[in-house]
């Protein structure tokens, strides 16, 4: 349980350094390849880099892969909430019910 833990921190984690990515993309830079060498395009996969070997390191103390992978859905809550905190993006009826359905799919396949 406790890398399960661990591995719903990697999650979240991984949910921020998308954020990176999602600034880094939003900024106008000139050059045009400025816009995929700057500093949130590098920090944010390097945080997706660790966040990588983390969920690695979770396998090889003994978390499953079955597992691994439900705690992983739960970016599908991360990302739109972080998004909608960060950038203003909305979120509408039917992602909420959709995000609602993950939720609760983790928690019984969990109990």
């Amino acid at each position: 349980m406790k890398y399960g833990l661990i591995a719903l921190v990697v999650v979240f984690v991984a949910a921020c350094a998308q954020m990176a990515l999602k600034h880094g993309a939003r900024k106008g830079y000139t050059p045009w390849w400025r816009q995929y060498i700057n500093v949130w395009v590098i920090g944010g996969y390097t945080v997706m880099f660790a966040a990588m070997v983390a969920n690695i390191w979770c396998m090889h103390q003994g978390l499953q892969l079955k597992e691994l992978s439900i705690i992983e859905s739960l970016s599908y809550f991360f990302v739109p909430a972080l998004s909608w905190l960060l950038f203003k993006e909305p979120i509408n009826k039917r992602k909420a019910l959709a995000i609602g359905i993950i939720i609760i799919g983790v928690i019984v396949f969990f109990l």
